[in-house]
């Protein structure tokens, strides 16, 4: 398990940019773990994480934006799920952009959805910034925080392998379960 840790330190900063690029909170969280362990530093881990999340929204946005045409082909499957994206921006207005960066499923719809309306660019910008620190400070901070734990949960299922299928099954279908319920076409 040490050299686990130690092969994410050595290579941990380049993998947290590109996996925090598509959003994911994974890199985040283990980047917290190393920083309560010494092997990286928490505020670099934060700031990189936070650049690369915004950065990836903005580049959703604007193949939304200028590349309508390849994006509508590679979403054609997708419509019922842009289609929800479009009405939690209209009900939420703004914040959808905050919150969505917390939820998994439409943090990269949200902004494939904004790309493809008239949507001001300078109004996208401030609240995918904020949302984009917002979610670094958290899971950065959380992580960090609760290091000891997530360690011995880390232990824990290395000792017993079984458990780490059950737990991925369980989100994943929990996950699979709320986009399936909430796109669903509705009984006229």
């Amino acid at each position: 398990m040490e050299d686990t840790f130690s092969n994410l330190a050595t290579y941990g900063y380049i993998g947290l940019f590109l996996y925090s690029l598509g959003g994911g909170f994974v890199a985040i969280v283990a980047a917290g773990v190393l920083s309560y362990m010494g092997k990286m530093d928490l505020t670099l881990s934060i700031a990189i994480a936070f650049i690369a999340n915004a950065l990836g929204s903005f580049m959703l946005f604007y193949m939304a934006r200028y590349q309508k045409s390849m994006m509508m082909d590679g979403l054609r499957k997708h419509r019922r799920k842009l289609a929800l994206a479009h009405i939690l921006l209209k009900r939420n207005d703004s914040w959808i952009i905050v919150v969505q960066k917390f939820i998994y499923g439409i943090k990269t719809i949200i902004p494939i959805t904004i790309g493809l309306t008239k949507y001001s660019f300078k109004k996208f910008a401030f609240f995918n910034i904020a949302g984009a620190a917002a979610w670094a400070l958290v899971f950065g901070f959380g992580s960090y925080y609760s290091g000891g734990f997530l360690v011995q949960m880390a232990e824990a299922v290395s000792e017993r392998p079984w458990i780490a299928p059950i737990i991925l099954v369980t989100f994943a279908s929990l996950a699979w379960f709320y986009m399936t319920k909430a796109t669903k076409r509705k009984p006229k």
